[in-house]
């Protein structure tokens, strides 16, 4: 069992940054494959990135690729979004997930773990 706890969201303005964080408890937490996922008003959630156990590989949805970086330290049993230029279209609900594989996916249904969110909002 983990639980997840999302931070850092926030109110910018059209072009600014935001780091996400998402702190896990738990002692496995460096086996478990994780990602981002976000969800806006009468949208489905939206796979945003991904991470393997390791860091050692990401994947991206579209929309974000070449702004947003996904990392984790699992020294620190955390997650991380880096998210630069940001859009209004980024506006949404940022959700973490973790499953009990060591790989990451752009599949939500293959993540066990999910934490309450952190709203996201860019205004142009």
């Amino acid at each position: 069992q983990v639980q997840l706890v999302e931070s850092g969201g926030g109110l910018v303005q059209a072009g600014a940054s935001l780091r996400l964080s998402c702190a896990a408890s738990g002692r496995s937490f460096s086996t478990y494959g994780m990602g981002w996922f976000r969800q806006a008003p009468g949208k489905d959630r939206e796979f945003v990135a991904a991470i393997s156990w390791s860091g050692g590989s990401t994947y991206y949805g579209d929309s974000v690729k070449g702004r947003f970086t996904i990392s984790r330290d699992n020294a620190k049993n955390t997650m991380y979004l880096q998210m630069n230029s940001l859009k209004p279209e980024d506006t949404a609900v940022y959700y973490c997930g973790a499953r009990n594989v060591g790989s990451g996916t752009i599949d939500r249904y293959r993540y066990q773990y999910w934490g309450q969110g952190t709203q996201v909002t860019v205004t142009t």
